[in-house]
């Protein structure tokens, strides 16, 4: 017979809420890495905005709704309920895959998390002017992202969820419930609740994302978390008890179920190491994975031009690369839509060798109409180097390596490309932060005019002004 006797709180779930409850972010180098993240995060945002696929599912759930004091949606006129704002947020910032990354035994896009934070802090902020308190400020959202991507990248560094056919985005529901609680005001009982409550519910399947099923849910996963995140936060805020074992208990919790029975392994305790480390897409709005292979792409290009060498002269290109990217996006066959296409190696090392670019509308149907992109894309074979595989997981290199090597019909070849780091990489920190910065101004020229861009750069690239502004006073700064 077994006992009925409650148990204690899973250690994994006490060091999540005693890190967001208690600990001091005192890293300049976080908190300006965040400022950084933040408006790269919602310049993606607005840049998917331009895509119907997307705008679709935004706005209210029924529309017409209209909530006093509600959350604000960047480049639009939606103003929401929070948990409506977060998920419109999260699938604007993740549309296009082009917001920043974390590679480890797990992988995600930490920033997928502001969906849930951004959203809670404008409508606590909006509810407390208008009952004649202080709003929240922006070093409120840039503390909460800190550790959102902080509990998110610390479990993705050792445990992988993508193993168990688990979608990333599971840890995004996790950190940004955690993070949202403590925005709410919610007891230490009362997050514990939460966060127990974001590991029991059912997690997403990992089968968008890969053939022969890849599609467009890949996009607004990760707003379906974080909006999940903030609904659970506020059950919690009500007294909806929460399940102490959830992770450990036999035979119904999370490990024997869903990691066939292994616990949680932590590389390192939560501070500020992964937003300091944290990986921008700065390039190209592609899989990371594929990041420094378009770069190669792109200089093997300019060589083809130089010498007066076309892509109907190759034969063959061979990529040597890490396993996970072969684990990943290495895909023959069809590719049935965007969201197909930018998982998958080939075609985004075919665009860069053929146009000479990689965007997002090179994803689309028109473009990919183009018979040289799969005439190209089956010459393309993937090789692992289980040098580059090793430099993957090193915690000080962290590298996101790809090699490429052209060989041409007459039997000559070009000497192989190597790309270790991306430019978004801590490594090639100063050298991406201009461009960082000038991504920003065209994305926010997409949506706005001259007036408006100014005064969003004007708070925006100023750490000290960003900090020190209300929410709401920000997020208004983006309203159409």
């Amino acid at each position: 017979m077994k006992s009925a006797t409650r148990p204690d709180w899973d250690e994994v779930l006490v060091d999540i809420v005693d890190y967001v409850e208690k600990f001091e972010i005192k890293s300049t180098l976080a908190y300006e890495t965040a400022r950084n993240c933040l408006i790269d995060t919602l310049g993606c945002g607005l840049e998917a905005l331009a895509y119907p696929a997307c705008t679709k599912l935004l706005g209210p759930i029924v529309p017409g709704t209209m909530v006093p004091n509600g959350a604000k949606v960047p480049g639009t006129q939606f103003q929401l309920d929070p948990v409506q704002a977060a998920f419109n947020i999260g699938a604007m910032i993740r549309w296009l895959d082009f917001n920043d990354t974390w590679l480890a035994a797990e992988w995600g896009h930490p920033s997928d998390n502001l969906g849930g934070i951004l959203a809670t802090a404008d409508w606590l902020s909006r509810n407390a002017v208008a009952a004649g308190k202080k709003p929240l400020i922006m070093n409120d959202v840039l503390t909460g992202m800190i550790k959102a991507h902080e509990i998110q990248g610390c479990i993705a560094l050792e445990n992988s969820f993508n193993k168990v056919g688990i979608d990333h985005v599971v840890l995004v529901k996790v950190a940004s419930t955690a993070v949202v609680a403590h925005m709410l005001g919610l007891t230490r009982e009362e997050m514990l609740n939460a966060v127990s409550l974001a590991w029991v519910d059912g997690q997403s399947l990992r089968t968008y994302r890969h053939a022969p099923n890849a599609g467009s849910r890949k996009s607004w996963a990760a707003g379906d978390a974080t909006s999940r995140a903030v609904r659970l936060a506020l059950m919690a805020r009500t007294g909806e008890m929460g399940y102490p074992s959830v992770l450990t208990a036999k035979t119904w919790g999370f490990y024997d179920v869903l990691f066939k029975g292994q616990p949680f392994k932590f590389q390192r305790k939560y501070e500020s190491y992964v937003m300091e480390n944290v990986l921008f897409k700065i390039s190209f709005p592609a899989e990371f994975h594929a990041q420094t292979a378009a770069e190669a792409a792109m200089s093997l290009h300019a060589q083809l031009a130089r010498t007066g060498r076309s892509v109907d002269d190759i034969s063959k290109i061979t990529i040597r690369t890490h396993e996970a990217c072969i684990r990943i996006i290495d895909k023959k066959g069809p590719l049935n839509n965007p969201a197909d296409r930018d998982h998958c190696i080939q075609y985004m090392v075919a665009v860069p060798l053929i146009f000479g670019r990689l965007t997002a509308g090179d994803y689309e149907d028109e473009v990919a109409a183009d018979k040289r992109i799969d005439a190209l894309r089956d010459k393309i074979v993937c090789v692992e180097d289980p040098a580059f595989t090793k430099d993957y997981h090193d915690p000080q290199k962290r590298s996101i390596a790809n090699a490429l090597t052209v060989e041409f019909k007459d039997g000559t070849k070009l000497d192989e490309v190597v790309v270790e780091y991306p430019i978004g990489h801590a490594r090639r920190r100063k050298e991406g932060i201009p461009l960082l910065e000038a991504k920003f101004k065209t994305n926010l020229a997409r949506r706005f005019p001259a007036k408006q861009q100014k005064a969003i750069l004007d708070v925006s690239l100023d750490q000290t002004k960003l900090e020190a502004m209300a929410v709401h006073e920000y997020v208004d700064l983006y309203v159409i």
